[in-house]
């Protein structure tokens, strides 16, 4: 799928559902939000079905995410489903690795080829007032657990705030890297919903603090996973440091990825609330090869670039927070 500036898109991010175990305060507020009615949210023979076309389409990795997709009921039947679609070549999750550890196992079975664990804060306190539950030592299990299979990837998210995160906790994050057999890849908050709210740490300034600490960051030019980050090896690190600056570094022109709602809409970029409704043509009798052309037609009308600058106001902006769109 080559959309109107000539970029290939090859890479699929599916919400297999809007709720969470957790309440992060750039993402969900403390008394929750209205969900989706569970009829609205896709069934797994859906998402079955819509990756069937996708593939045939030139989709070749699927990224699982919610919410938290490990609350969903069991996801390892979907992992194992979407490894068998001719075509996909990898399929890869994102979770707050909350129930992690329990899952691991039947998730490794199904033939999952990496999972990133968001996590802000090593911090027992930090991670209770960011995300409102004193659960850390369960992610920590949770990482642990998954650092057992060696045939799987493992990358910590990090989206460090200035309200909550100091030096020495992005410090004690990247260390993580050196320690472990991972990698850390540090995230610029978006201005999307709830993350309008806070302040952020830009790419420069955590690379100031991690090589006044650990020595040079020397750019590491191989590919590690599916999207727009880079990455830079350390002296005695095990892992990478890894950077998404969507905001700071626009990575616009090499966007490979379109986003599926938990609802089933097809959304061309994070930002914007442009897209085409999947769920409604699925459940209306479509043939494959109308709904085959919506999507072409949807991703071919990709936007150039977000406006997080603001310098395209009149282009709608897509109002839902993060964990309605997918995170």
């Amino acid at each position: 799928m080559i959309d109107q500036f000539k970029r290939n898109i090859d890479y699929i991010r599916i919400s297999v559902t809007d709720r969470c175990n957790l309440r992060c305060i750039y993402c969900i507020p403390e008394g929750g939000v209205r969900l989706v009615p569970h009829e609205s949210i896709l069934t797994y023979e859906e998402w079955i079905r819509l990756c069937q076309y996708l593939a045939k389409l030139g989709i070749k990795k699927v990224k699982i995410t919610g919410g938290e997709p490990l609350v969903r009921k069991n996801l390892p039947f979907l992992i194992g489903e979407l490894t068998k679609i001719k075509g996909i070549e990898q399929v890869t999750l994102t979770t707050n690795g909350v129930l992690l550890k329990e899952q691991m196992k039947d998730i490794a079975k199904a033939g999952l080829n990496a999972v990133n664990v968001s996590l802000d804060t090593l911090s027992k306190g930090e991670f209770a007032a960011l995300t409102r539950f004193d659960v850390l030592h369960q992610v920590l299990d949770g990482v642990e657990e998954a650092l057992k299979y060696p045939s799987i990837r493992v990358k910590l998210n990090c989206v460090p705030l200035k309200s909550y995160n100091d030096k020495a906790g992005i410090l004690n994050m990247a260390s993580f890297a050196r320690e472990h057999n991972l990698h850390v890849r540090f995230i610029e908050i978006m201005p999307l919903g709830y993350g309008r709210e806070v302040i952020g740490y830009a790419e420069e300034e955590i690379k100031e603090f991690i090589g006044s600490e650990f020595g040079e960051l020397i750019p590491f030019k191989e590919e590690i996973g599916n999207g727009p980050s880079h990455y830079y090896s350390l002296k005695g690190f095990q892992g990478k440091i890894g950077f998404i600056s969507a905001v700071s570094h626009q990575f616009c022109d090499n966007c490979n990825r379109i986003r599926l709602t938990s609802e089933g809409f097809l959304k061309n970029c994070l930002q914007y609330a442009s897209g085409v409704n999947l769920r409604e043509l699925l459940r209306n009798g479509t043939s494959d090869s109308e709904i085959m052309e919506a999507i072409k037609s949807s991703i071919y009308g990709k936007p150039k670039r977000h406006t997080f600058d603001q310098t395209l106001k009149h282009i709608e902006q897509d109002k839902r927070i993060m964990s309605q769109i997918g995170g």
